[in-house]
């Protein structure tokens, strides 16, 4: 008979202490109250173990007595990962391990616990004249392990590559509450599996990521930083091209950005002044770095070049850090200031970076015929054709009832043209519990076999994260 709410609560106190046991749920908001605010489950308990052995008595009790347990970081993501399905499992904060173990410049790494805030992994580097290039919107809040367990991308992507790119080792407690001890820093280890790479990414359903080693660079002198005027989509592309071509790996951001993000901003005051040079249909938000001992001024060349092949418009280049922080407060407010506009239905997905264009065309084309006077928002990374192709509900219109009417069936019109372009139905954000049918309606069958596979060898129990992402259960 499965434990009540009261039963676990306690079981967990004798564990861990009452002093890292919520039971009561009018004080665990913090905890389940996601972003987007989609899922309003409760849970039977929060629990924040103070060490990695305390979580380890935890995990291994809650696998002898089939507990479904959510790993939580900052509880900062969008498709329900990190917050109960079902209202029966017991939500694990990493909050208390928020240690940085360890900066290595020479060796190029540091070693943070799960539940460093990614602000603060960002100034533990910088503190040793290095930098941990994963930047986003969210890092305020955003934790080491949850960034990793939702594989993040941010907008550093098209450089340094995503957090599994990023992530050199990791150490993670599993569904028995054995440690897995992989902080590895070697660059070379062909030693068989990479397991790092299975629960990097696994959103907790295959282990709890307790801390990683992960990649820091040189920290750069500078960044020279523009936003210029693109007419279309496909003239951001041939942009982006050139800019490869005449900037190599210096080009760490590729945003693109439309003109109705600025009207939502402006009109709702949430710049302080208008960062673009002139009026245009499009944006692109371009930065590079600039490393020391090397000479400024390699962004405003190629932007010349682009002048000359007609293919911008019109630019403005940052002058100060004010000028690059509006830019980016341009770039990251773009999801926030949807909301002041009414509902909005939202996607994360990918395709080739070639068929952006098409993504944007044919996805707007589509959400037209479907609710006439829609406002689609499509923006994001452009360097690495992962694009958030939102749409604002048409001026006016009922929020309840446009959301009632049209999410479902927009989902399904931009999925379909996604995928007909090659692309993925999730890009950065992950599956979760809100995409959990659509991954076995996509996922090649094979592929989902060998993913049940690896779930069912590492959480014979179900107890990991319980009907996320696979729709796994505690047995």
């Amino acid at each position: 008979m499965p434990l009540s709410s009261a039963e676990i609560a306690a079981a967990l106190k004798t564990l861990v202490g009452a002093d890292a046991v919520i039971s009561d749920t009018a004080r665990m908001g913090a905890w389940l109250n996601e972003p987007r605010k989609r899922f309003h489950k409760t849970a039977a308990a929060v629990v924040t173990p103070p060490s990695v052995e305390a979580l380890q008595a935890v995990v291994r009790w809650a696998n002898e007595n089939r507990v479904g347990i959510i790993p939580q970081g900052g509880n900062t993501g969008l498709v329900g990962a990190q917050v109960p399905l079902y209202g029966t499992e017991v939500i694990v904060s990493l909050a208390r391990l928020d240690r940085i173990r360890s900066v290595d410049t020479a060796a190029g790494v540091m070693t943070a616990e799960a539940g460093v805030i990614l602000e603060n992994a960002h100034k533990a580097a910088e503190a040793q004249g290095a930098m941990f290039p994963l930047w986003l919107a969210s890092q305020g809040s955003a934790r080491i392990g949850g960034v990793l367990s939702s594989n993040a991308g941010g907008v550093n992507v098209l450089t340094y590559g995503n957090a599994r790119e990023l992530t050199m080792g990791v150490e993670a407690v599993l569904a028995d509450g054995r440690l897995y001890r992989g902080l590895n820093a070697l660059k070379k280890d062909n030693t068989g599996y990479d397991l790092k790479d299975l629960l990097v990414g696994a959103e907790g359903t295959l282990g709890i990521i307790t801390a990683a080693t992960l990649k820091i660079f040189p920290l750069p002198e500078d960044h020279e930083t523009a936003l210029v005027n693109v007419a279309s989509p496909e003239a951001a592309l041939d942009v982006f091209q050139l800019m490869r071509q005449r900037l190599g790996s210096r080009l760490n951001a590729f945003e693109l950005i439309p003109h109705i993000g600025l009207d939502f901003q402006l009109r709702h005051g949430m710049l302080d002044a208008d960062p673009t040079a002139s009026p245009s249909s499009w944006y692109a938000l371009i930065e590079v770095t600039r490393m020391p001992g090397t000479p400024p001024g390699a962004l405003q060349s190629a932007l010349e070049a682009t002048f000359e092949k007609s293919l911008i418009s019109d630019a403005v280049i940052a002058e100060s850090l004010a000028d690059r922080t509006r830019m980016w407060a341009f770039r990251e407010q773009m999801s926030e200031c949807q909301s002041k506009e009414g509902a909005s239905i939202k996607h994360d997905v990918s395709v080739p970076i070639a068929a952006v264009p098409a993504l944007i065309a044919l996805g707007s084309a589509a959400a037209q015929r479907l609710s006439p006077g829609i406002r689609p928002v499509p923006f994001g990374h452009m360097g690495d054709g992962n694009i958030h192709f939102n749409f604002s509900q048409p001026a006016g219109a009922d929020s309840k009832a446009f959301m009632a009417q049209y999410d479902e069936a927009l989902h399904e019109v931009i999925y379909e043209v996604v995928l007909k372009l090659g692309g993925s139905v999730s890009a950065e954000h992950g599956i979760g519990q809100l995409k959990t049918d659509l991954l076995k309606q996509v996922k090649d069958p094979v592929a989902l076999e060998m993913m049940r596979a690896i779930k069912t060898a590492l959480d014979p129990n179900g107890i990991l994260n319980p009907g996320k992402m696979l729709g796994f259960e505690p047995s």
